[in-house]
C-alpha cells in the first residue's frame, strides 16, 4: 500500500499557521513512509471562498518548501483538485445515498429549525435535528420537489448503539449515536458540506491516512458512517492536538500573529519555521533543536506530539531563526537574503513619490520608512489618545477593527478606507477625529506617509498586530466589554 496523505485548506482568508502545522505533519508522514502528499482546495463555501485566498495558500506552502505530488496547479490522476470542480461527483454520490435509503430530503424552514433548537436549549437537551422530515413518504417528497420548495439533504443516523473510533494518537473511544446529528450533506445551494465532500474525495483520491485537527473528532462518527453506507474501507484517522499559546489557550489571531505570510513578511526563514513546527513531533534533547529536513524526517514520529497541545512559543521560534541566520549565512549571503526580503515585501515604488516629496537629504528616508519594515513600533498612551475621542470609544473602535479585519479578503487602498469609515460610523464617530490615533497606531507618529497606502503596504496581518499593540497600550477590553463589543463586530 502506498501511503497517501492530504491537506485540504479552505480559501476563505489568510493561510493560518495551523494550516502549516497540519500540512507539515501530513507532508512528513508521507515522506517518512515513501508516500505521496496531495493538496486539495476545499472551496464549497461559495460566499467566503476567493481566488486571492487560494493563491495565498499555494504561495505560503511553497514558501515553506512543502511540495505536493498532486494538486490544482500540477494536476494528477485523481483530479480535479478543487471541490467546486467536482460537483457532478458529489451529486452522483448523494443520489446513491438517497437510493439506498441512507439520506433524506429535509424541507424544514430556517425558522422551524431555530425554534426547534431554542426549545432544545430551554429543555437543556443536545441541539440536533429532530427527524421531522424522516416521516415524509415518497409522494410527499415528490410533491414538495414539484412545488420547488427549498430543501437540504441529510444523512440518516442510527438511534441506538455507539460508534467506535480508532485514532493513531489515542486509545479507542466510543461516541453514542444518540449524540450524533443528522448532518446536512447537501446544501440548498447545490453544494456539498464538508462531511460528504471530504469522505467522497478521500476515497476517490485513495487517501490512506487522514491527519487533521482534533476539532474534527466529534464529526468522525458521521464520516465513519458514510464510509459504511458507501461500502468503502475507511482510512486511518489521526487527530492532531491544536496549537496553543504559552498560557495553553487556543492559538488565535486576536492574541498572536497567525498568518503564514506574516512570518515571511517579518523576515522569518522558511527552514526555521518548518524546523520549529516539526519539533512538536520529535523527541530530542535540548540543544539539538536545529535540524535539517533530512534529520527531521529521521526522528519524526506523530506519537511524540503532546496531546495537551503543542505550545507555539514565538520566542523560541525567534531564537531558532537567529540560529539559522548566524550559523548558515555568510556575510554575503546575509546581505543578499536581506535585500531579497526587503524587495519581496512589496514594490516600494508605490510609495516612492510620497517618500521623495518628504525628503531633504537621504538620511531622512530611514526614519520616514522604518515603520514599514518593523515588526513592532513603540506607541505611547499620550500619542494615541485624542481630546476629540472618548478613550472608551477609541478602545472599542480598535477592538472592532481588529476583529473585523479577519473577515476581509481583499486588502486594497480604497477598501481599507471604506472599511475604517464603516467602523467609525458604526460607533457614530467622526472619522476625521480618529485619523491621528490610527496614524499613531500604524506608523508611530501622528503624521507620516499616506495612511491607507501605508496600511496596504504593510499588509493585513501586520496592520492587525499594530492595532492590537495600540489597544493594549490604552487598555485591552474586560470580559464584559468583549461580550458587548462582539455583538457589534
Amino acid at each position: 500500500m502506498t501511503v497517501r496523505t492530504r491537506i485540504g485548506p479552505s480559501p476563505t482568508g489568510d493561510p493560518h499557521i495551523g494550516t502549516a502545522y497540519i500540512a507539515l505533519m501530513n507532508y512528513l508522514y508521507s515522506k517518512k513512509n515513501n508516500g505521496q502528499f496531495i493538496l486539495r482546495i476545499e472551496d464549497t463555501d461559495q460566499a467566503r471562498s476567493s481566488q486571492h485566498s487560494e493563491a495565498a495558500i499555494l504561495e505560503s506552502l511553497r514558501w515553506l518548501g512543502l511540495e505536493w505530488n498532486e494538486g490544482p496547479d500540477c494536476g494528477g490522476n485523481h483530479g480535479p483538485y478543487r471541490q467546486s470542480e467536482r460537483l457532478d461527483i458529489y451529486r452522483e454520490h448523494i443520489s446513491l445515498l438517497l437510493e439506498k435509503g441512507h439520506a433524506f430530503h429535509c424541507f424544514c424552514t430556517p425558522e422551524r429549525l431555530e425554534n426547534m433548537r431554542s426549545e432544545q436549549r430551554n429543555n437543556k437537551q443536545n441541539t440536533k435535528y429532530d427527524g421531522c422530515c424522516l416521516a415524509l413518504d415518497e409522494k410527499d417528497v415528490k410533491r414538495n420537489l414539484e412545488k420547488k420548495l427549498p430543501y437540504v439533504i441529510r444523512m440518516k443516523v442510527p438511534v441506538d448503539g455507539v460508534c467506535q473510533i480508532k485514532d493513531m494518537l489515542r486509545d479507542p473511544s466510543e461516541i453514542s449515536w444518540a449524540l450524533v446529528d443528522m448532518q446536512v450533506l447537501f446544501k440548498s445551494d447545490g453544494y456539498p458540506t464538508y462531511h460528504l465532500a471530504n469522505v467522497v474525495d478521500d476515497h476517490l483520491m485513495e487517501i490512506t491516512h487522514v491527519i487533521r485537527g482534533e476539532e474534527w473528532i466529534n464529526s468522525t462518527p458521521k464520516h465513519i458512517l458514510l464510509y459504511q453506507y458507501f461500502g468503502w474501507q475507511q482510512p486511518e484517522f489521526c487527530h492532531l492536538p491544536l496549537l496553543r499559546n504559552p498560557d495553553k489557550s487556543k492559538l488565535s489571531k486576536r492574541k498572536n500573529p497567525t498568518g503564514i505570510l506574516y512570518f515571511r513578511d517579518m523576515g522569518y526563514l522558511p527552514e526555521a519555521l518548518v524546523n520549529f513546527l516539526a519539533l512538536f513531533a520529535l523527541s530530542i534533547s535540548e540543544g539539538e533543536e536545529k535540524r535539517s529536513l533530512e534529520l527531521l524526517l529521521e526522528d519524526f514520529d506523530l506519537k511524540n506530539i503532546s496531546l495537551g497541545g503543542p505550545v507555539f512559543n514565538i520566542e523560541k521560534l525567534k531564537w531558532l531563526n537567529s540560529r539559522y541566520i548566524r550559523d548558515d549565512y555568510s556575510a554575503d549571503k546575509f546581505i543578499t537574503a536581506l535585500q531579497e526580503w526587503a524587495l519581496a515585501r512589496k514594490d516600494i515604488s508605490e510609495l516612492a513619490t510620497e517618500i521623495q516629496s518628504r525628503t531633504e537629504v537621504f538620511a531622512d528616508v530611514i526614519p520616514l520608512v522604518g515603520f514599514l519594515f518593523s515588526a513592532q513600533i513603540e506607541v505611547t498612551e499620550s500619542n494615541l489618545l485624542s481630546k476629540k475621542i472618548d478613550r472608551s470609544l477609541l478602545r472599542q473602535f480598535f477592538y472592532i477593527t481588529i476583529t473585523r479585519t479577519e473577515k476581509i479578503d481583499s486588502w486594497t487602498i480604497s477598501g481599507i478606507e471604506e472599511f475604517l469609515r464603516k467602523n467609525a460610523a458604526l460607533l457614530e464617530l467622526n472619522f476625521r477625529d480618529l485619523i491621528p490615533s490610527i496614524y499613531v497606531a500604524i506608523t508611530g507618529n501622528k503624521q507620516s506617509l499616506p495612511l491607507f497606502r501605508s496600511m496596504h503596504f504593510i499588509g493585513k496581518n501586520l496592520t492587525r498586530e499594530r492595532l492590537k499593540n495600540a489597544l493594549a497600550t490604552i487598555g485591552n477590553p474586560t470580559k464584559k466589554e468583549k461580550k458587548a463589543w462582539d455583538k457589534l463586530s
